[in-house]
């Protein structure tokens, strides 16, 4: 009795409307969840919470990685995913320096001439604009040497 009858136009463009947003809202919502940024974390955190040196490695299984001093990203197609770091800073180390060489195990003393030019390095690292890169696998380093304690992340 207090129906709105079929046949009224208003019915229809109402019903097409709702279907409309109701196939655009499941078109948008993401297939996959957003990368284990928080996983990546977790093992640099480790890492640097450490009372001697110690190195770990950690597998990304994203298309793209992004490392600052105070947080991390992953990124696919499906999202981005990103997490902070509980004992930062670290120094994200780029291929080709001389951090990179501490950061796969050479000694400090043998990269750096002294203490200063390690601790330069780290600074200019730190305060490097972090950039997208394809990596498979993230080697994290805690070194000290000289009164430099940093965590390496490469």
């Amino acid at each position: 009795m207090f129906d709105a009858p079929a046949d009224a136009w208003y019915v229809w463009i109402g019903v097409a409307l709702a279907s409309t947003v109701a196939v655009g809202l499941a078109t948008s919502l993401p297939r996959a969840p957003p990368p284990d940024a928080a996983g990546v974390a977790d093992t640099v955190d480790t890492v640097a919470a450490a009372d001697h040196a110690t190195t770990a490695g950690h597998p990304i299984a994203a298309e793209r990685v992004k490392v600052g001093p105070y947080r991390v990203w992953l990124r696919d197609d499906a999202a981005t995913g990103h997490a902070s770091f509980a004992y930062g800073p670290v120094a994200p180390v780029s291929r080709d320096t001389a951090l990179w060489d501490v950061l796969r195990g050479t000694p400090p003393d043998a990269a750096f001439g002294s203490p200063t030019a390690f601790r330069r390095a780290v600074a200019a690292a730190r305060d490097r604009t972090p950039e997208w890169r394809s990596v498979d696998e993230l080697t994290v380093r805690a070194v000290s040497w000289e009164g430099v304690d940093v965590t390496l992340v490469g």
